[in-house]
């Protein structure tokens, strides 16, 4: 099957997590972005909500420096998403 919109090639730049329905959604998001890091050491972030408000932890660096346990502990409710950065296009802080 030929479809034109997908890549010829995969790329493995970036990486994305989510968690759903779980009481530890934000910690077990961590755990898989840290499992992905090697997709991305830029930066990450981390939002999640309990279905009445958003909470959102992100940085610059590795995921263990940015994700400290006061940080994970504010990330509350059942739902999250995380991501990786690799940047592929703009500029890069890391020097």
């Amino acid at each position: 099957m030929d479809l034109p919109f997908l890549p010829k090639t995969w790329n493995e730049k970036c990486a994305v997590v989510g968690v759903y329905g779980h009481s530890e959604a934000a910690n077990l998001v961590y755990l898989g972005l840290y499992a992905l890091q090697h997709r991305g050491q830029e930066s990450s972030g981390i939002a999640s909500s309990d279905g009445e408000s958003l909470y959102l932890e992100r940085g610059m660096g590795l995921v263990a420096e940015i994700f400290t346990p006061p940080r994970l502990a504010r990330l509350k409710g059942s739902m999250a998403i995380g991501h990786n950065r690799y940047s592929t296009s703009g500029e890069s802080a890391i020097i």
